[in-house]
């Protein structure tokens, strides 16, 4: 799985007409994943509809299945899961291969590390370039044992500790996948463990817990809101319906607001408050996007996104709203590119730890493309082109991100000369279609 086809797969967009239909977009990722591993614990079947089919879920279903988990795709989108109950992960018979997905692994290392299981973790180029420290120190507290890659990379064995000793945490740095890699490890820890946020992030761990029978407690302290799971939990099985991923939605949001005359619905977006930091930047910028049909689906508030093509202005953005939608940054980052004025962006350190450092690698392709740039330590200060195309006109190395991949063929559809990815197959982690359906909205690529 790590191995990538041996050629690479450019891609231009352009887009010489408005943009417009009603589409709908892949299962959130993070609750895609989430879903599974939870079924997983539980003891009888749980049935999963509309989970994201990429290659990061399809990682954590492989790794769950290598440690006893019965997982089947019954149909597209619908997954069936007959889990092993918490604390009955079984040892892998080899190694777990993660592929490019950080949630995969920072995820099931946390459920590992309070079973009595050893187990390996390998990824491709990408992701064995990322750091693991944020997570194996609190598990490492708990309990368990690393051998890392030099700088605490993969591949990466852990042993887990069986029983794990529970944990108060103060998360250093916001991170939703490290709250929630403590939060699993205490599912089969006696006693309590709480992990102390001083940001909120995504709550998905939280809610989706209590759907499956966690005691789960939420408590605003003077350090923050703390999050406690009572462990040696027993999970019952559930049905999920999982919705659309706002991180995939970002770009054909971007996108409908970029193309003079565009007009597209996005039906079913999730729009957790803990995640919709991009549709209220994009808001304060000057984006006409209308929620309509808001409920809620499966713990979830879900809505459909009306989106028109709109004049955006430059702003400063907060550093406070980085947590509620940092995978989203890259997609703001094209919008800026066209906004009227300055749009500043600071406290996104977390952004050069991803699967590149999408600062240096946003701001470099930006610049090719003829956008005045500035990057910071913990940001990037975009100088927009005040509605004006931009020049374009280069070749854009994505550096196996699906996230900087997806921004670039998005930049190009308002870009006066194309705007070339060199290769669009790590999109396929996160949003598999993405391209037919930029299609589907009147984007075509050039002969």
């Amino acid at each position: 799985m790590t191995a990538p086809p041996s050629a690479p797969e450019p891609l231009s967009l352009r887009a010489d007409t408005p943009l417009r239909g009603t589409v709908s977009v892949p299962g959130d990722k993070s609750i895609s994943h989430r879903a599974l591993m939870f079924g997983a614990l539980a003891v009888g079947e749980t049935v999963i509809d509309g989970l994201l089919e990429g290659e990061d879920v399809h990682a954590t279903a492989a790794a769950l299945r290598a440690m006893g988990a019965d997982i089947v795709c019954e149909e597209a989108g619908r997954w069936r899961v007959w889990g092993v109950g918490v604390g009955g992960l079984l040892q892998p018979a080899t190694a777990l291969d993660m592929g490019n997905s950080g949630t995969s692994t920072r995820l099931l290392m946390g459920l590992v590390a309070s079973h009595p299981v050893t187990a390996t973790f390998v990824g491709d180029a990408s992701l064995s370039a990322r750091p693991m420290g944020r997570v194996t120190k609190p598990l490492g507290l708990m309990g368990a044992s690393f051998a890392t890659a030099p700088g605490g990379r993969l591949p990466l064995t852990m042993t887990g500790r069986c029983p794990a000793v529970p944990l108060r945490y103060a998360l250093p740095v916001a991170s939703a996948q490290v709250k929630s890699a403590v939060l699993l490890a205490g599912l089969n820890t006696p006693g309590r463990t709480v992990v102390v946020e001083r940001e909120p992030t995504r709550d998905h761990s939280e809610r989706m817990l209590r759907g499956f029978g966690a005691e789960i407690t939420i408590d605003d302290t003077p350090d923050g809101r703390a999050i406690g799971v009572m462990g040696e939990a027993e999970l019952r099985p559930q049905a999920i319906t999982v919705p659309g991923d706002i991180s995939s939605a970002a770009f054909l949001i971007v996108a409908a607001l970029i193309v003079p005359g565009s007009r597209v619905t996005l039906t079913g977006v999730g729009v957790n408050p803990t995640r919709d930091g991009l549709l209220r930047v994009l808001e304060r910028m000057g984006a006409d996007i209308v929620r309509t049909n808001e409920r809620e689906v499966g713990g979830e508030p879900v809505a459909d996104l009306i989106v028109t093509a709109s004049d955006l202005t430059g702003i400063e953005v907060p550093p406070e709203v980085a947590p509620r939608m940092i995978d989203e940054y890259p997609a703001l980052f094209v919008a800026a590119a066209l906004a009227h004025g300055t749009t500043t962006m600071r406290g996104l350190a977390e952004l050069r730890v991803k699967e590149s450092d999408r600062i240096a690698v946003m701001a470099a392709g930006l610049a090719a493309c003829g956008v005045a740039v500035e990057e910071l330590p913990d940001g990037l200060v975009v100088h927009g082109r005040g509605g004006d195309p931009v020049p374009g006109g280069a070749t854009v190395a994505a550096r196996l991100d699906h996230r900087i991949a997806m921004s670039f063929a998005v930049l190009g559809l308002r870009s006066t000369a194309a705007v070339t990815v060199d290769d669009t197959r790590p999109i396929a982690t996160s949003f598999p279609g993405f391209v037919d359906l930029m299609r589907s909205l009147g984007a075509y690529s050039p002969e």
